[in-house]
């Protein structure tokens, strides 16, 4: 069934229509037979977790929209989705993992990963501003999804960034999840686990997604012809909301930790090559023993660290100190409480920071005679800009 059959009304999840000029563009391209890619950044939803095939996930059935409306035009789908991860880590990726593929449409979905708190909005901003200022000027649409259980989701952070830079946003909020509300369906006619959308929920999110893209499409006839580049969002003169310290963010591993380790006392580098995004434990380092050091130096105001947390307990522990503050000491616990599986878990090492050099130092303080798994480092994450 099509999302209009269940009443859901579209223009409800368009919280901001914004400037459409990019998207346009995109249409046009298509429409005069030239070759486009269609791209997807954000979470486990987008990455199609509990879709019975990769082809029933939303991005896949809003990239057969592009098709559909596009038949003489060959459409690329770069689905960059990867569960359990926020837009932190997502500005970290957005180059090597969706802008080199030279992306002319996006479709950005972290609303269920981040917080609605003033850090994700800083995260969100830095994403949206690194997606924007690509040299292939892409097009992008805001996704909000929500939990079907309380409605929960980052979407008042999220469409602040969205309204403030003029970026479309659509929500599931006050579409589907307002269905589920007026139990026009229950949340487990489209859920299975009030989060992750089965088949059903896929394909109304989809159509909710793609009835504004319809709108969008059948205003082109009737567009101005002369719309040209000064139309568009001037990024770089827009007001920040945030100290914007994230859109400018490393990520190192032992692939491209040259120059910035330190010192290595018992940590072994995984070298299993990495096939896939969403093979996520890979170029990073392993260590199983107390003592366990590694330390880099690295530039930037603001700090993570991403490490495994296992459902295979136990599982080591590990503590992290930026510039020698040891009574800060940040500590890494390789045990999951969770229990959907391993998780690739991010944890701020340090905020704000005056902008430099900085020294990360990773030991491990706890390790047990029956750990099921080693403590395995993915990468050390520096975002930042002087001035």
């Amino acid at each position: 069934m099509h999302a209009l059959d269940y009443g859901i009304d579209f223009e409800k999840g368009i919280l901001n229509e914004g400037n459409l000029h990019r998207i346009k563009r995109v249409m046009k391209k298509a429409k005069d037979g030239q070759d486009i890619t269609v791209g997807f950044l954000g979470g486990s939803i987008t990455q199609g977790c509990l879709s019975s095939t990769p082809e029933k996930c939303y991005a896949y059935l809003v990239y057969e929209w592009w098709r559909g409306r596009f038949p003489d035009t060959s459409v690329r789908y770069v689905n960059a989705g990867i569960g359990g991860t926020t837009s932190q880590f997502g500005v970290a990726r957005a180059q090597e993992d969706l802008l080199d593929c030279n992306i002319d449409f996006t479709i950005v979905e972290f609303s269920v990963n981040d917080d609605d708190d003033a850090h994700f909005l800083e995260t969100y901003e830095g994403l949206i501003r690194k997606i924007y200022s690509d040299k292939m000027k892409p097009a992008m649409l805001i996704v909000n999804s929500v939990r079907y259980d309380n409605g929960i989701n980052a979407q008042a952070q999220h469409a602040k960034v969205g309204k403030a830079y003029g970026i479309p946003c659509v929500s599931m909020k006050p579409t589907l999840y307002e269905k589920v509300l007026d139990k026009t369906f229950s949340s487990r006619d489209i859920t299975e686990d009030d989060l992750h959308p089965n088949d059903l929920g896929h394909q109304l999110m989809a159509d909710i997604i793609t009835g504004f893209l319809d709108k969008i499409y059948n205003s082109l006839e009737t567009a101005n012809e002369t719309e040209s580049a000064s139309q568009d969002i001037d990024i770089e003169n827009m007001t920040l909301l945030s100290q914007n310290a994230y859109q400018n963010s490393m990520r190192y591993r032992n692939c491209n930790c040259e120059g910035i380790m330190t010192n290595n006392e018992g940590f072994t580098a995984d070298n299993t090559p990495q096939n896939d995004i969403r093979e996520i434990f890979r170029n990073g380092w392993t260590a199983d023993k107390k003592g366990a050091r590694i330390s880099f130096e690295v530039c930037g105001s603001c700090i993570g660290v991403q490490y495994r947390k296992s459902v295979n307990k136990p599982a080591p522990v590990a503590k992290a100190v930026i510039d020698g503050d040891d009574k800060n000491a940040v500590i890494l616990d390789g045990n999951f409480d969770e229990d959907w599986g391993d998780s690739l878990w991010l944890d701020t090492l340090a905020e704000h920071i005056p902008y430099g050099k900085h020294t990360v130092d990773i030991e491990l303080v706890e390790t047990h005679s029956d750990d099921k798994v080693p403590f395995y480092l993915v990468s050390i994450i520096a975002s930042g800009k002087e001035g």
